[in-house]
């Protein structure tokens, strides 16, 4: 089941919040709506990697579980604000920080440094259920990284 609360406009968040499942692309064409389509196969991937973490791993795709997404718009940043009800997790990964693909056959790391390469900032809170997400797609200095 998925449940919507209003579309975000102007400073508003919108919400979307569904059980937990890969079967994620209703939800990734709801959150794609309103961004320029240049931007939406990048987006969508980093989206996508978020939300199957969160669902995968943080509620181990307990039905029971929900994964909720609030997002907004504001000017030329987009924002997500994507959580679960897992256990969390440690993160310890930053823009700052040397993030790099694994150099082992593992998936480990992986969608964790995608996010860093896809979305000018990343935020968890200190449990590691909370991702905070933000694009902004009017920046003179970035394309996107899919054409």
């Amino acid at each position: 089941m998925i449940a919507i609360s209003l579309r975000p406009t102007g400073r508003e968040w919108g919400t979307i919040s569904f059980a937990s499942t890969l079967y994620l692309c209703p939800i990734l064409d709801l959150l794609l709506e309103q961004i320029p389509r240049k931007w939406q196969p990048e987006i969508r991937l980093g989206l996508q990697e978020a939300l199957v973490n969160a669902a995968k791993h943080g509620n181990k795709l307990d039905p029971s579980k929900t994964v909720v997404v609030h997002y907004s718009v504001v000017g030329d940043e987009y924002w997500w604000v994507i959580s679960d009800e897992g256990s969390g997790f440690s993160h310890g990964c930053s823009r700052t920080d040397a993030c790099s693909l694994p150099t082992d056959d593992s998936e480990t790391g992986r969608g964790l440094c995608l996010l860093h390469q896809i979305f000018d900032q990343v935020h968890w809170n200190r449990q590691g259920t909370e991702v905070r997400l933000c694009k902004q797609v009017n920046s003179p200095s970035r394309l996107p990284l899919i054409p």
